[in-house]
């Protein structure tokens, strides 16, 4: 007979695995597929195209549509230069708290999912479930777009998805939508003592982003929507992180890189904001090459994550309410991979055991409380399955 992990256990080997999205999960992705394996369930592999990653999904009970899908990322942030009292890449218990790095963000959930979907072979359900496990996540959800693609055809398709993104158990049926911009100055250096021969593209990139403290201005004294409203805060924001340029206080800069990045409320157009900020790029390069007209702007993509749209009764919204009792409405202005499955076609929810608070913190840990809270929850739905 083949061995049954507890979800503990399983969280203990996930968080084993040191999968900073820098770096590779594979190893995580064998153990994973090798435990399924043993317990009689097919899995499938969608591979990065360059790096040595892989998402992994898989079915269990009737070959039919229609699957409940837990889905859930296998990557984590980096611990470097975070003051942690215990070994990140181990669980240890103490003062009821869980702590080790992904606990809560999110192998928590993967654990508890893997062993769902193993009870569910062994119990038997006449509604299918599903797994999907992605990477790079962390650095702008892009592994899940690829992975819902390679999913189509190889596995009959789920109707109703639960992002188990820490949330306290709650139902989220709404977050924001995302996007960055790698934005490189290129201007024209000459001493800044005749600064007005040259092109500082120091300079010239803050004209974007005040032109970005101004939009930020504009959208918080706008009227919001009766969706917008929902979140927290209720308006689009635009905002610059990071910052670097220049060669020495006396040259104006030739080069300044930031990433211009959007946070947009459900119901607004992240093609309208791309839009609205390269219009604003391209206007600022104009000036600039009417200095020195081999001065530019480049633009590229880093990420774009759709918001999740509240579906107002919706399916995967539905059966998450009817197992946790959660009428409330609930909205989040971080990003998921929920707005991905819904754009491919999915119903989907965001429900998992956790604070987000504390994810990405030294110390990162889920209460042992929240852990049993999502065990009880993905018993009810292996109930739920098997009566269906």
């Amino acid at each position: 007979m083949p061995e049954t992990l507890s979800p503990r256990a399983i969280m203990e080997r996930l968080v084993s695995f040191p999968t900073v999205s820098r770096d590779t999960n594979l190893p995580l992705i064998d153990w994973v597929e090798e435990y399924l394996a043993s317990h009689g369930i097919t899995c499938y592999r969608h591979l990065h195209p360059e790096q040595p990653k892989a998402a992994l999904f898989a079915h269990v009970g009737p070959w039919v549509d229609g699957a409940v899908v837990l889905s859930g990322h296998t990557d984590v942030v980096p611990v470097d230069g975070q003051p942690w009292d215990t070994d990140p890449f181990a669980v240890v218990e103490k003062e009821g708290k869980y702590f080790g790095r992904g606990t809560c963000d999110m192998k928590g959930f993967d654990a508890i999912a893997l062993w769902a979907l193993v009870e569910a072979q062994q119990r038997g359900v006449a509604r299918p479930l599903q797994i999907a496990l992605s990477f790079d996540e962390e650095i702008g959800c892009t592994g899940a777009p690829p992975m819902i693609e390679a999913m189509q055809g190889v596995l009959p398709k789920g109707s109703a998805v639960i992002v188990g993104e820490p949330s306290m158990m709650q139902a989220v049926t709404g977050h924001k939508g995302g996007q960055g911009f790698n934005t490189h100055v290129i201007g024209f250096e000459v001493h800044s003592s005749l600064m007005h021969t040259g092109v500082n593209a120091i300079m010239s990139g803050a004209r974007l982003i005040e032109w970005a403290n101004a939009t930020n201005a504009a959208n918080q004294a706008a009227q919001p929507t009766d969706l917008a409203a929902m979140f927290d805060p209720p308006w689009t924001t635009v905002h610059v992180g990071q910052i670097e340029g220049g060669t020495a206080h006396n040259i104006t800069a030739k080069d300044c890189r930031f990433s211009m990045d959007f946070r947009a409320v459900a119901g607004e157009d992240l093609a309208d904001w791309k839009a609205r900020y390269l219009a604003q790029v391209r206007s600022v390069e104009a000036e600039m090459q009417a200095v020195h007209p081999e001065t530019r702007i480049d633009i590229s993509e880093r990420f774009s994550v759709p918001a999740l749209q509240p579906e107002f009764g919706g399916e995967a919204e539905t059966l998450v309410r009817s197992l946790t009792g959660d009428n409330a409405s609930h909205v989040v202005s971080y990003g998921t991979e929920a707005g991905q499955f819904q754009e491919a076609g999915y119903s989907a929810v965001v429900c998992g055991p956790g604070d987000i608070a504390q994810a990405h913190q030294p110390n990162e840990y889920i209460t042992v409380a929240q852990f049993e809270a999502g065990i009880a929850f993905m018993d009810r739905l292996l109930s739920r399955l098997k009566g269906a």
